[in-house]
């Protein structure tokens, strides 16, 4: 078995065809066949299944796909290892929530980017248990989500600390308690956003049961917000990206506390620079203790 073999089986898993792994891989077709059979052979399953004009991963293949995964991170791991007084370089998967992404990521990742520009660094975004699930299966090297669970072989490191901000436009009139939302269009993201979570408690520790409107984007939520068509709840660092010029009434009140947002990687993925690095600048831009 080599990391050659485990490499195309792991590309044409995520692209779904030969033909299209052997162009990510700048390789032939031909040979990714032919080292995909050699490995069916060494392991003796079937690890895909034709599907069409495709491949169908099979239940072999999904078990082997973890620990493929597994075997191609510590490979990278192991070149870091051999060298690990050189700067952080090399690839940087991170992932985070949108109200991360969008609030309090841009500045840091440019300097981040000023500071290490040896590090190829991706973000990608997504719902906060999709991310730790991809961190999971080494897919992602850290991700910010803004919950604090127990997850096997998942390290995670305090960051920082969301304020909740209730943001409307003036011409609704002033918000002095949950009451007084009543009539009024709510927009959040869909459920299982610990930020909506949030205001739904208040709103129910208030004896109010309010319909909310699902919108799984902040743009789209303060667009609407700023156009007069109702209320929502942000944390701080979507207040402050937007809220310049935007000409909202805010609020806050002191039954929807802050909300934390952790740093989380995989217990496994010992010694990644680029990571550490990362981590650090969370920690030096918002000046907050670790678990």
């Amino acid at each position: 078995m080599e990391l050659a073999q485990i490499r195309m089986f792991k590309t044409v898993f995520e692209t779904g065809s030969i033909a299209r792994a052997a162009q990510v891989l700048h390789c032939v077709p031909s040979n990714i066949t032919a080292r995909l059979k050699s490995l069916e052979g060494e392991l003796g399953v079937e690890l895909f299944y034709r599907a069409g004009r495709g491949l169908q991963i099979s239940p072999a293949g999904e078990i082997f796909l973890t620990y493929a995964a597994q075997i191609l991170a510590l490979s990278e791991e192991a070149k870091r290892a051999v060298d690990p007084g050189a700067p952080p370089s090399g690839p940087l998967r991170i992932g985070a929530i949108e109200s991360s992404a969008s609030g309090r990521l841009p500045r840091l990742l440019a300097r981040f980017h000023g500071r290490y520009p040896a590090v190829a660094l991706e973000l990608t975004t997504g719902p906060w248990a999709q991310l730790l699930e991809d961190t999971l299966l080494h897919k992602l090297d850290g991700v910010i989500v803004a919950v604090d669970v127990e997850r096997p072989l998942l390290k995670r490191k305090l960051m920082y600390r969301e304020d909740l901000v209730l943001i409307a436009s003036p011409s609704l009139g002033p918000l002095h308690e949950a009451a007084d939302l009543r009539g009024k269009s709510i927009f959040m993201w869909p459920s299982g956003c610990p930020y909506r979570a949030a205001l739904e408690r208040w709103l129910l520790g208030q004896g109010e049961a309010l319909p909310i409107i699902s919108i799984a984007s902040y743009g789209s939520i303060v667009g609407c917000v700023s156009a007069g068509a109702g209320v929502a709840l942000v944390p701080r660092g979507i207040f402050e990206q937007y809220g310049p010029g935007a000409g909202w009434a805010s609020y806050e009140f002191p039954e929807l506390t802050a909300i934390d947002n952790l740093f989380y990687w995989h217990e496994h993925s010992r010694h990644h620079p680029a990571r550490e690095a990362f981590a650090a600048m969370l920690q030096e831009e918002f000046a907050t203790a670790s678990l």
